[in-house]
């Protein structure tokens, strides 16, 4: 049976770099990227932190700071972001025989095959492959485990000190050497370790990762259920976490596929955009996220010679989060009908969502309905999705999604 082998690729300040890809000027200078509506800070560079600029800050209590340093300020950009992910997953894809995307800047890579003593020069062939095909910096984290390649992925971004990395190999230390870099790492930063999870770990005395990897594999069931004994295990070498068991809310989702046909009238289009729109509230609700900020695109076949070609996009910002389908397919269908236009054969539509955040943080506005009609809107989708869970897809839908795949 072949070694278990995995590659944690993690994009550096992700949209920071997208910009600064587009723009070399900005190479080891400070930039920031803002939110939805240039709220608050949810990208930053390394050179941004050490001025002591924090990650979700409110941009203004860092207007200070920005203006005396000169930092590159910049509003979200979700399109190049989605574009710049997908070209730095089909380079990953040419990497590996097989490759899990974890998020739009995160992918998981199976090594397995791969020869140990081989592994770190691997690493730097990936992040360098990365680089030189999109202007993209990463880190790689290579262990036996997925537990231990985010890890070590952690590790490469910073030595102690403070230089970056850039890969890290589990195989390159010895029992002694990794003990000594899994006690030197706290428990709350290993992944799927939650608040309540460090709580509960620190109560019992266990604040890094070695005192977990040697904790009482009964105590830790007990205390945390069979997700914490996984953890336990793949710190301990075996590889046991199934990749959706851990999964984090995604920062964006999307829904696409081509028509089973070419289509050139505007009213197939906005039923299939009305089901993306679907497809993507539910995943939202799953999650129980919301969201800020949707991207609806349509285009012809490029790969047919000979026809004309046409590839449009639009961005729509939400007044507040939105995981309501009804509210998603106005807004999706109004998009698309600004960007169809006659004479054309497309092969393909599609919605992208970003700027995704918690249920609970979102803050409705003072020109939303009234919250009790939100609140049985709220039910009646939770109601749909629990008839559609059960007895298949679409077994309860929009009138907007109408009756025909296409």
């Amino acid at each position: 049976m072949q070694k278990k082998i995995t590659a944690l690729v993690d994009c550096n300040s992700f949209y920071c770099s997208c910009e600064r890809a587009f723009n070399p000027r900005l190479k080891n200078k400070p930039v920031v990227v803002l939110s939805n509506n240039d709220g608050c800070i949810v990208s930053l560079t390394p050179e941004a932190k050490a001025l002591g600029i924090v990650m979700g800050s409110p941009i203004f209590k860092m207007k200070e700071l920005v203006a005396r340093h000169q930092v590159a300020v910049y509003s979200s950009n979700y399109t190049l972001y989605g574009d710049m992910s997908a070209r730095v997953m089909h380079t990953l894809a040419e990497l590996a025989p097989e490759m899990e995307v974890y998020s739009i800047d995160e992918a998981f890579l199976d090594l397995a095959g791969f020869a140990s003593e081989t592994l770190s020069e691997y690493g730097h062939k990936i992040r360098n492959t990365v680089y030189q095909h999109t202007g993209i910096p990463v880190s790689v984290g290579i262990a036996p485990t997925k537990v231990l390649a985010k890890l070590c992925n952690k590790l490469a971004k910073k030595s102690k000190d403070g230089s970056m990395l850039g890969s890290l190999s589990y195989f390159d230390y010895s029992p002694k050497e990794l003990d000594e870099l899994l006690r030197g790492f706290p428990v709350e930063d290993l992944w799927g370790v939650g608040r309540q999870s460090t709580i509960k770990l620190h109560a019992r005395g266990i604040k890094n990762a070695l005192e977990l990897k040697q904790a009482s594999e009964k105590m830790i069931r007990n205390e945390l259920t069979v997700v914490g004994h996984r953890i336990l295990r793949e710190l301990n070498e075996e590889s046991c976490i199934d990749f959706e068991l851990l999964k984090e809310p995604k920062k964006q989702i999307i829904s696409s596929r081509s028509f089973g046909e070419l289509l050139s009238e505007l009213d197939p289009i906005l039923d299939a955009v009305s089901n993306h729109a679907t497809r993507v509230c539910e995943k939202l609700r799953e999650q129980e996220s919301v969201c800020f900020n949707m991207s609806v695109f349509l285009h012809t076949n490029p790969f047919k010679v000979g026809t004309p070609q046409y590839y449009n996009s639009r961005n729509v910002e939400f007044p507040h989060g939105v995981n309501e389908t009804n509210i998603m397919i106005r807004y999706a269908r109004k998009a698309m009908e600004e960007i169809f236009r006659d004479g054309f054969q497309f092969k393909k539509c599609g919605i992208t969502v970003n700027e995704i955040h918690p249920d609970t943080e979102n803050q409705l506005d003072l020109f939303t309905p009234n919250i009790p009609d939100h609140e049985r809107l709220k039910s009646a989708l939770t109601t749909m999705d629990i008839i559609n869970s059960r007895y298949g897809t679409d077994s309860v839908k929009m009138a907007s999604c109408g009756l025909e795949k296409h």
